[in-house]
């Protein structure tokens, strides 16, 4: 019996989005896959694609912003607030927390998406949707290209993703490609 790969995994592997090695993880854990959206996301006919998933999933929930973790959301956040026709923003760290910079401004009562390229333990999705919440305006869900949580995140609103893949993680004391002293490649972008 054939399966055929679906259009959104197509892409991450026709752009070589989908990496094979050793990997540390902006969790800290380690992984022998990693998505590196952004090799995907700089054709816009696949931004679009990707991104049009997450719209159509969120299209009626009457939505006034649409905010990302920076840096690797920053694509998503900018794509999504283009086909909702709505504002698009983008978080930072800032000594060590995610706040809005530049002129951002969310106003208490206004109804947010909150979108990420990849999710695999929630972290900085969940500092997002935290500081929304502290402003006192309502997430109404989150939308990502990739899920690869294997289905153990929850952020306490609807969450969608494009594409999910399950990939084993592991803590660096428990990773079998340390023991085996492969070299480990740290391409997230926590630390900008």
């Amino acid at each position: 019996m054939s399966r055929e790969k679906s259009p959104e995994l197509e892409i991450l592997e026709r752009s070589g989005a989908l990496l094979n090695g050793h990997f540390e993880l902006t969790s800290g854990r380690h992984s022998d896959r990693y998505f590196q959206c952004a090799l995907a996301l700089q054709y816009p006919e696949f931004v679009q694609a990707l991104c049009c998933r997450i719209t159509d999933e969120f299209a009626t929930e009457q939505i006034n912003c649409v905010i990302a973790p920076a840096v690797g959301g920053i694509p998503v956040t900018q794509e999504v607030g283009r086909l909702l026709d709505i504002r698009s923003l983008f978080a930072e760290r800032q000594d060590g927390a995610m706040t809005l910079r530049r002129g951002f401004k969310i106003e208490p009562g206004e109804r947010v998406l909150v979108v990420e390229d990849v999710v695999t333990t929630g972290g900085s999705v969940q500092e997002v949707v935290q500081l929304v919440q502290e402003i006192g305006a309502e997430v109404v869900g989150v939308g990502a290209i990739v899920d690869r949580s294997n289905g153990t995140v929850d952020f306490g609103v609807p969450f969608f993703a494009a594409y999910c893949q399950e990939v084993i993680t592991w803590p660096q004391v428990e990773c079998p490609l340390c023991r085996k002293q492969q070299p480990v490649n740290k391409p997230g972008s926590r630390s900008l």
